[in-house]
């Protein structure tokens, strides 16, 4: 169980609390106006925001004391955090071992992956040599090799066509349900939310509501979320 405690985060005049806790095994979507705090609820979750005020814990341990690369999480940001003189191979390769020192179970470790994420063949390209799909499916073969109980997706296909988000996101909850992973994603897309999250957090005026189920949530949005969904 994922639990955030009277979390309080505060960058400069900006302020946003939270307070909920999230099953092992859940798949979320965090929701909710631009600049009302997605990414920073996400980013103290991880590790890269420090709190004002309370804990985050995972099955009842804290880990808002420990550094990002100490937490049981994996995450995938918009930009998908591939280094561009890597190849596909040593991009995926980092989750393993940072300083590509692998061992030969390792290795086929990786090529496992890849071929998991419809990659094979593709180990000795560069980032700049794939397609956006290419580029995403090497970002979450690094999440399935890493195996971390929870993933994090911050928009990281929002760039992608409806086709190929789709896939994308059909591949998450193949690696989520692979590994029993807990999954929050941050979309501003309701349909990616039904696709893949049966409940929903909003985030809105500084403050976190949920986790609500999905189709509950949006047939019946609050003022906030409806605002920003276009809702009349």
């Amino acid at each position: 169980m994922l639990t955030l405690d009277e979390v309080t985060i505060t960058q400069d005049d900006f302020t946003l609390r939270a307070d909920f806790r999230i099953n092992a095994g859940a798949r979320v979507a965090i929701i909710g106006p631009s600049g009302a705090g997605k990414s920073t609820l996400v980013g103290a979750i991880a590790g890269f925001v420090p709190l004002a005020q309370g804990r985050v814990l995972w099955e009842g341990a804290r880990i808002d004391t420990l550094p990002p690369a100490k937490r049981p999480l994996s995450i995938l940001f918009q930009d998908n955090n591939l280094l561009p003189h890597l190849t596909v191979f040593d991009n995926v390769a980092l989750g393993v071992n940072p300083n590509l020192r692998l061992s030969a179970p390792q290795r086929a470790s990786v090529l496992h992956a890849l071929e998991q994420v419809g990659l094979e063949g593709f180990e000795t390209r560069k980032p700049a040599q794939l397609s956006g799909g290419q580029i995403s499916r090497t970002a979450l073969a690094r999440v399935l090799l890493r195996a971390r109980p929870l993933i994090v997706l911050d928009e990281p296909f929002a760039a992608l066509g409806p086709a190929l988000k789709a896939e994308m996101l059909d591949l998450v909850e193949g690696i989520a349900a692979q590994n029993r992973a807990t999954v929050l994603m941050i979309t501003h897309d309701p349909e990616d939310a039904r696709r893949l999250c049966p409940e929903t957090i909003v985030v809105a005026r500084g403050e976190t509501q949920g986790p609500t189920p999905t189709d509950v949530l949006l047939a019946d949005p609050p003022p906030d979320l409806a605002e920003y969904l276009g809702h009349s």
